[in-house]
């Protein structure tokens, strides 16, 4: 009997816990509103294919300008201060040799018409507007993007195609820097099957999104018990665990990464990258001192809904209009649940396997869950503060 209420008063104490951090995150989503936005580093190319030329608009942010030209970020903050001129920094970065357009085979040469200096929610913005003859009925068009790849591997290169009354997305990046379309037959599937790809090159890129997934999934081969944490015997428990956490964590991050896809709801950027960045320090810290020992899928439910925010980002940086999202938004989220099945097939059997070692429950369980709690919390500082202190 004794046993029982015991029990039964540490599942109380659970739930109570439970709510307050439900509470919590709901309680810091309101307050953190009013923070500033930051972006990624983002290029936003946009080509809009006519009877006679491609109109092309380009916009690279200053700060990706000065970095690639060596300046640090305090040199950045102090040019910002100043007058400066869109069409010297984007010819001193070199930019044009960056983009190399093939019509049918044959080169096309850019045509920069215009400069200008566009602002936006993280900063200033180079704008450089082009013109790109076409010849009769073309029909293969070849973008070669290799923009800020080799200072920057996380930037990534947003395109707009714009031709027939269709408009079509594609996303450059390390590993992917040359793209080609079918003028006449645009295929959906070929840039759905490119959103999948995005997908899960982002899940695998997002050092913090696998690291919070990571850091749920190190207890799920133990179990709680009166003396702390245990080896767990059974693995069909251990795989109903990690179900119920990528499942509550999938729930989560689908219904908000939709939502902000259509523009229903938005949360700044800033504060959607410091709350992530604080999840992961949580779930980590969560493994030490045991706060929600058997709640592991709750923190992956409440906090995948920010997460949902941050996959977000990448779509609703490249512009698409409610029309055009059905395609990339299924694409994308099939692609982060590939990316994220991935890894839970490659931790599972091995962290099973290695669970009653010694090196697990010290060196990888404790110790790991004591460098992703360090770890996030300089991520929180960076992104609190808008600093760099890391290189990823």
């Amino acid at each position: 009997m004794g046993v029982s209420l015991s029990l039964r008063n540490r599942r109380r104490e659970q739930a109570v816990r439970v709510k307050a951090i439900l509470a919590s995150v709901a309680l810091f989503c309101a307050l953190a509103l009013p923070a500033a936005a930051h972006q990624l580093s983002d290029s936003f190319l946009i080509l809009e294919v006519t009877n006679a030329q491609i109109i092309g608009h380009w916009d690279i942010a200053l700060k990706d300008l000065l970095h690639a030209r060596g300046f640090a970020p305090l040199d950045q903050r102090l040019t910002q201060g100043r007058a400066w001129d869109p069409e010297s920094e984007i010819k001193a970065a070199n930019v044009l040799s960056r983009l190399q357009i093939q019509i049918d085979g044959a080169p096309a040469p850019l045509k920069p018409v215009d400069y200008s200096t566009e602002l936006y929610n993280d900063g200033p913005y180079a704008a450089m507007y082009f013109e790109i003859p076409l010849p009769k009925n073309p029909r293969l068009l070849q973008v070669q993007y290799q923009l800020f790849f080799d200072v920057d591997p996380s930037h990534r290169g947003l395109m707009r195609l714009q031709t027939s009354g269709r408009t079509i997305s594609a996303i450059f990046r390390p590993g992917q820097t040359t793209q080609q379309f079918d003028l006449r037959n645009l295929t959906a599937m070929q840039r759905f099957l490119d959103f999948i790809r995005l997908g899960v090159f982002h899940i695998w890129t997002g050092a913090d999104h696998i690291l919070f997934l990571l850091a749920l999934l190190l207890p799920s081969v133990l179990r709680w018990g009166a003396g702390g944490w245990e080896v767990s015997s059974s693995f069909r428990a251990t795989s109903i665990c990690v179900l119920k956490i990528v499942t509550a964590f999938t729930l989560a991050h689908s219904v908000t990464l939709s939502l902000a896809a259509l523009k229903i709801v938005h949360l700044n950027t800033r504060f959607v990258e410091t709350v992530i960045a604080l999840s992961v320090a949580f779930a980590a810290l969560n493994n030490i001192f045991a706060l929600l020992p058997d709640f592991g899928w709750v923190i992956a439910f409440a906090f995948g809904f920010i997460h949902g925010f941050g996959f977000a980002n990448v779509l609703s940086d490249l512009g698409l209009e409610r029309g055009d999202l059905a395609a990339p938004l299924i694409g994308f989220n099939t692609g982060v649940e590939l990316g994220q099945l991935a890894v839970v097939a490659v931790f599972l059997p091995l962290a099973f396997k290695l669970r009653g070692l010694r090196l697990y429950r010290v060196g990888v369980f404790k110790f790991g869950s004591l460098a992703i709690t360090a770890l996030a919390a300089i991520w929180a500082w960076e992104r609190i503060f808008d600093l760099k202190l890391l290189p990823f």
